[in-house]
């Protein structure tokens, strides 16, 4: 399938259900090479990517990179949703790479950003700042969880430090997303973002509206997108309460980090919600900031409608690190 005498990496996406895995030559993801795995049927990390290189024949990359859904410390991760663990000797064992790391999947974005193709990028605002120097950029990931991560751009280079953002303190700004807020505290013992900001968290407030309209039955996420597009009460109630959290979050963040180089929303479900956005109330919930609602006009908001940024995130920061 490749041309193993090619000097390439290998960067994966290790999501709470699959893990994708691919060829990278510098910064560019061979999109050929790219494979899904669907994680309940491998002990761990390691026998994936073994599998990932007899599958296409053997091929030795100089560099192995992967992202986790989970927290990155010391070389090592766990899935936040995922029973698997590993740090960088389990890529140097499975690959025999001589370089390799370990992201947080939403570091991995933060990576991709400037080499996302531009068609793949949805403007949800435009943003009033016209950034001439390189500046901070942010990335918020909607999907199985909810994180977010700053990009900052030094002299040195980019970085992008982890982060676990989805499990901070709901925020709430109406009587309603107070009774949310109580209701997740109640089924989780704690209201974090993550809870109403995720593929659960949109099953979480499905419940919610449910409860409130009396009418306890439940839902997975796609089905609750599927009602909501054929116009179904409460399935339209509970998206517009998520986009609505989703830009107070968003408007939140962007006070924290400055992002005048632009915030990207990243993630299925932020891809799911784009429809959505400007009719459900994101704009107006992330420029809700009182004195400063004139200032949240300054950040460019975009959905990255691209499924394989991290791969390309993973592979761009590998070409960094490594000179062939």
């Amino acid at each position: 399938m490749t041309n193993t005498d090619m000097i390439y990496a290998l960067v994966a996406d290790i999501g709470g259900t699959n893990t994708r895995v691919a060829l990278a030559d510098g910064a560019i993801v061979r999109t050929e090479t790219i494979k899904r795995y669907n994680n309940k049927a491998y002990p761990g990390l390691a026998a994936v990517l073994s599998q990932y290189l007899a599958d296409i024949g053997g091929a030795s990359p100089i560099a192995t990179c992967v992202a986790v859904a989970g927290p990155v410390q010391d070389g090592a991760a766990s899935m936040t949703n995922l029973d698997w663990t590993m740090n960088l000797q389990t890529l140097r064992d499975a690959t025999h790479a001589q370089t390799v790391d370990i992201l947080n999947d939403l570091q991995a974005q933060g990576y991709a950003i400037g080499h996302i193709a531009p068609d793949h990028l949805q403007p949800v605002l435009p943003g009033t700042n016209q950034a001439t120097a390189p500046a901070t950029s942010l990335v918020v990931g909607v999907g199985t969880g909810f994180n977010a991560a700053p990009v900052f751009e030094t002299p040195g280079g980019r970085i992008v430090p982890p982060s676990e953002s989805g499990h901070v303190t709901l925020p709430t700004r109406t009587t309603e997303q107070e009774r949310l807020s109580a209701f997740v505290a109640g089924t989780h013992g704690f209201p974090a973002v993550e809870d109403v900001l995720s593929g659960r968290g949109l099953e979480n407030v499905y419940r919610f509206v449910g409860t409130e309209m009396g009418d306890t039955t439940s839902k997975e996420a796609q089905d609750i997108m599927a009602d909501c597009a054929a116009g179904d009460e409460r399935a339209v109630r509970t998206v517009q309460i998520c986009v609505q959290v989703l830009g107070a979050v968003t408007g939140n963040l962007a006070l924290t980090q400055l992002p005048f180089g632009g915030i990207y929303l990243v993630g299925g479900v932020s891809r799911a919600f784009a429809p959505y956005l400007e009719a459900y109330g994101f704009g107006t919930s992330f420029h809700d900031k009182g004195r400063f609602s004139n200032f949240m006009q300054d950040f460019p908001v975009s959905v990255v409608n691209d499924d394989y940024a991290a791969l390309t995130g993973c592979a761009a920061h590998m070409a960094t690190m490594v000179k062939t």
